[in-house]
């Protein structure tokens, strides 16, 4: 194992990865911008080091800085977290130039995985359901791509995610003014404007798979999440198991994806996004290659610490256990951003007069807050993440309304009321959702209803 590993990222994330190491005996170097200064996951590391400015392109982007923040504090190893520079290959690179384990895989598998054409065509080789489509496509081409895969379709940057550069397309009337909407924001976020299209499934769940990889090709699934609860293509609340598979489609995706690891030389933990049409169905759609947001659920109902994995399989160690994780339970997460739903979820910078975490037994409470911390507006606006567990689903769904109706926190607007409304609503008790649900639900928390 690792004797000191450097802590790329801030927030939450940077928290979570901190107390891992902690709990490996291992030293955790923190990197923060002049925004930052004394947050509290520098407070939690044993060393922290000064990046840049608030804005991230001088900071936690700063490919340069972060790297030279490793060397001159002796770290062996570089944890990326979720988001900033996590799948940036040429950051994989600037590590390994300079004798730094990146956590994660190698440069090469982000390289292709990152580029969702490229992966849709490698993973479809792997035996891997694909959804109808294109490879990147020009503005000229796009009108017969549509036709013939028939409307509606969607329109995806071939070089991101997050909903950027995306867009629906009904007719064949909207699609130049799409096309050219979607490339542009395509981009300005990713530097790339190239588009793809695919058929529209729709209504749909959005399903992931979980995995673990090591050098050996040992491959262990922990199951899936339900992530179909968005907004803009965000998600808002996750849980494991979805209540919209059965067992036998269970089994055929976790195999679907331990082929496509080895076949691909996947390596450490990554996450493999799927469609679930509403036919039963279902379509690969990416594959994030990093740790993801919504990683605790599939911790509390396995038992196994993703980040701790993580960091062994870095260090050249295996997965302890191979195949499917066993599990038990249900667990349910969902994320309090800083945004005020009643003005289209915009963020809500500011102080934290207040925070009092919900406590009992089956929660958990992730978090880089606390009362006086100042919430800045250059990043994103996540502030906790309440993960809960129980026996079963509607259990879980009683705990978390419980949890969240207890947590308290004021200075700032968040989402909470938005998520007791969700999972207090039928439609969500019921299972039976889709990623419509924000659209078709009015709710009193937005200003609808």
């Amino acid at each position: 194992m690792f004797s000191r590993v450097l802590v790329a990222n801030r927030g939450e994330v940077a928290v979570r990865v901190i107390r891992a190491l902690h709990e490996l005996g291992v030293e955790a170097v923190a990197v923060y911008s002049t925004a930052d200064a004394g947050a509290l996951h520098t407070r939690l590391a044993d060393r922290a080091v000064c990046i840049g400015p608030p804005p991230a392109a001088e900071s936690y982007l700063n490919l340069p800085s972060i790297v030279a923040a490793g060397e001159t504090t002796g770290c062996e190893a570089v944890h990326p977290g979720w988001g900033f520079l996590a799948e940036n290959p040429e950051f994989v690179r600037a590590c390994e130039d300079n004798d730094l384990v990146f956590v994660g895989p190698d440069a090469d598998v982000m390289s292709r995985m990152g580029d969702k054409v490229e992966a849709k065509r490698e993973l479809g080789e792997a035996g891997v359901p694909l959804v109808p489509g294109t490879e990147a496509v020009g503005g000229d081409d796009a009108s017969a791509a549509a036709d013939e895969i028939g409307y509606p379709v969607l329109l995806k940057a071939s070089a991101g995610g997050g909903g950027k550069g995306m867009r629906s397309v009904d007719a064949p009337t909207e699609l130049d003014a799409a096309f050219e909407r979607a490339s542009a924001e395509a981009l300005a976020a990713f530097g790339d404007g190239r588009i793809y299209l695919e058929k529209l499934i729709a209504p749909a769940r959005h399903v992931e798979i979980q995995v673990l990889c090591d050098a050996d090709g040992g491959v262990l699934t922990l199951g899936e999440r339900e992530c179909s609860i968005q907004r803009r293509h965000q998600k808002l609340i996750e849980e494991s198991p979805s209540p919209a598979l059965d067992e036998p489609t269970r089994e055929a995706m976790e195999a679907d994806v331990a082929r496509a690891c080895r076949q691909i030389g996947y390596l450490n933990a990554g996450t493999f996004e799927f469609l679930l049409g509403p036919d039963g169905a279902y379509y690969f759609i990416e594959l994030n290659a990093r740790l993801q947001v919504e990683h605790p659920v599939s911790e509390l109902v396995t038992g196994i610490d993703i980040v701790r994995e993580q960091l062994r399989i870095a260090a050249g160690e295996s997965v302890h256990v191979k195949g499917r994780a066993p599990r038990r339970g249900h667990a349910v997460e969902v994320r309090l951003n800083a945004e005020d739903p009643a003005r289209g979820f915009a963020p809500s910078p500011g102080v934290i007069e207040r925070f009092r975490p919900p406590l009992g037994p089956g929660i958990r409470l992730d978090t880089h807050v606390e009362e006086g911390s100042i919430i800045p507006p250059y990043y994103d606006s996540l502030l906790a993440k309440l993960i809960v567990w129980d026996e079963d689903r509607p259990a879980a769904i009683e705990r978390c309304l419980r949890a969240l109706r207890e947590l308290d926190v004021r200075g700032v607007a968040t989402t909470r009321d938005v998520a007791i409304e969700i999972l207090g609503s039928d439609e969500f008790r019921s299972g039976r959702y889709s990623t419509s649900f924000l659209d078709e639900t009015p709710l009193a928390a937005v200003g609808v209803g």
